[in-house]
């Protein structure tokens, strides 16, 4: 059993992004399946999309998220995946601002689904570090998020 004791990073970190991107290519990367009621613990005994057995011993001040690394070397990542996706809702001003947000959202990595005229993107970290990468297109007026109305 592999054991993990602590939060390396979560996959939006520029250079865990990276790394995974790489990663990825070559499938090296497991995902752990969780609920949201599951990252409120601090320990627990989980098996990874690929079969891996871990054991999870976190110190009560780091906490599991969506996007959570938890293993990453040069051969493989372990990532947590939360069952119930969180989306992030985009409005884009036109067709251009949806170009615009559409290559952005690509050259990001950020998986997507599309309704209607909205763009939702899956927040695999924290929803702060997408706006953060978004803030040039909502403050230019391109891109409006969808709630925050």
């Amino acid at each position: 059993m592999l054991r993990l004791t602590r939060v390396l990073g979560h996959a939006t970190d520029p250079l865990i992004a990276e790394s995974l991107h790489q990663l990825e290519h070559g499938g090296g990367v497991e995902r752990i399946r969780l609920s949201r009621a599951d990252t409120a613990r601090k320990r627990l005994h989980a098996f990874t999309d690929r079969g891996t057995e871990v054991g999870i011993m976190l110190d009560r001040t780091e906490a599991l998220a969506n996007g959570a690394v938890l293993w990453l070397d040069d051969a493989r990542a372990i990532v947590v995946a939360l069952d119930e996706p969180q989306w992030l809702g985009l409005a884009p001003r036109d067709a251009a601002a949806a170009l615009e947000l559409g290559y952005f959202c690509g050259n990001m990595h950020w998986k997507v689904r599309f309704a209607g005229e909205y763009l939702h993107v899956s927040l695999e970290g924290p929803r702060d570090d997408y706006l953060v990468r978004l803030a040039h297109l909502v403050k230019s007026g391109a891109i409006r998020v969808i709630g925050d109305e």
